[in-house]
C-alpha cells in the first residue's frame, strides 16, 4: 500500500486520483524563477513522489518559466498511465521574474502549446484558467472571454478538462455556462475560510477543490492554537493543517510542494493522520 492510499480518492477531470498530490512550483529557483538550486535533487523528488503513489501533479509553464515542466518530463516521461498532470495558463514572467497577465487569445493558445511541447504531451489532462486577481484572491469581472478560448482548445483536442483558478462563485457560475469545470483552485486554509460555502457547493456537484497557500497566513495566536493541537496528536503543525483540509471536505485535493524528499514524505504521511473530533473543533475555531 502506498503512503497516501488511506486518504481516499476524488474525481479530477476524467479520473479518480488520490487526495494528496504534488505541486511542482517549488522545484524552480527562488521566487519560482530560474533553474533549481539542485537539479538532481529536483528530479529525485519527482521520482519519489511517483514511487510513493502520487498520481496528480500540478505545474505550469510559467514556473521558471518552463523549468518545472522540463524537470517533470526529464524525471517521469514516459509517464505512468494513471498520472494526471494539471497545468495552468493566464500568466507570464518578464525578464526580471515579475508575474504578468497573459490572457489574450494568442497568449492562451501559445501557453497551451508551450505546456504540451515542454511536457511532451499530445493533450493536457487538465488546464486551469488562472485569473490574476489580487495577491492572494480574486477580483471581480468577467472570465467568459478567457474560458471560451480554453474551451475552444478543448474542442480541438488539446485540452481534456478545464479548471478555473482564483475566482469568485459568480465567476465559476459564468464559466460553467460555457463548459464543464473539473476543478477550482483558490486560496484557502485554516485561517482563510472565505470559500467555505463554495467548497460545500462544489462537493455537492462532485467538483474538486484544490487550495493554494494551504499553509500560509496564520497570526501568532492562530499558530499557537495549531501548535497545541499538533503537539496533542503527535505530528507537526503543518501536517496538522493539511490533515484538517483533508477532513474539511471530501472534494479537497492537496498539492503540497517541496524540493526535499524528506519533506515530501512528511507531507504524504498526512494521509494517515486521524484528527479527533475535539482537535477538529479546536482547528475549526481558528477561522471562525
Amino acid at each position: 500500500m502506498s503512503s497516501i492510499a488511506q486518504s481516499g480518492t476524488f474525481r479530477l477531470g476524467g479520473r479518480m486520483v488520490k487526495r494528496i498530490g504534488y505541486g511542482a512550483m517549488q522545484l524552480a529557483g527562488p521566487g519560482v524563477f530560474g533553474p533549481p538550486r539542485d537539479r538532481d535533487a529536483a528530479v529525485a523528488v519527482l521520482r519519489e513522489a511517483i514511487a510513493q503513489g502520487v498520481d496528480h501533479i500540478d505545474t505550469s509553464d510559467f514556473y521558471g518559466p518552463h523549468v518545472t515542466n522540463h524537470l517533470i518530463r526529464e524525471a517521469l516521461a514516459p509517464y505512468p498511465d494513471d498520472l494526471v498532470i494539471v497545468t495552468k495558463v493566464g500568466a507570464r514572467r518578464d525578464a526580471a521574474g515579475a508575474w504578468l497577465p497573459a490572457v489574450t487569445p494568442d497568449e492562451l493558445r501559445r501557453a497551451v502549446e508551450d505546456n504540451l511541447r515542454h511536457l511532451g504531451l499530445d493533450a493536457l489532462d487538465v488546464v486551469n484558467m488562472r485569473m490574476m486577481g489580487t495577491v492572494h484572491g480574486p477580483s471581480e469581472g468577467t472570465v467568459a472571454p478567457y474560458v471560451r478560448v480554453v474551451a475552444d482548445l478543448q474542442r480541438q483536442g488539446l485540452v481534456r478538462h478545464i479548471g478555473i483558478s482564483n475566482v469568485t462563485a459568480a465567476q465559476l457560475a459564468e464559466a460553467q455556462d460555457i463548459c464543464a469545470i473539473a476543478c477550482v483552485q483558490n486560496h484557502y486554509n485554516l485561517a482563510h475560510r472565505a470559500d467555505d460555502a463554495l467548497i460545500d457547493a462544489l462537493a455537492a456537484q462532485g467538483i474538486a477543490y484544490v487550495p493554494f497557500f494551504p499553509l500560509g497566513g496564520f497570526t501568532p495566536l492562530q499558530s499557537a492554537a495549531l501548535n497545541e493541537v499538533a503537539a496533542q496528536i503527535g505530528v507537526t503543525p503543518m501536517q496538522t493543517a493539511l490533515a484538517w483540509l483533508l477532513r474539511r471536505a471530501p472534494n479537497i485535493l492537496l498539492i503540497p510542494g517541496t524540493s526535499s524528499v524528506a519533506h515530501l514524505r512528511e507531507n504524504l504521511a498526512v494521509a494517515s493522520i486521524d484528527l479527533p473530533d475535539a482537535a477538529m473543533a479546536r482547528l475549526d475555531a481558528i477561522g471562525g
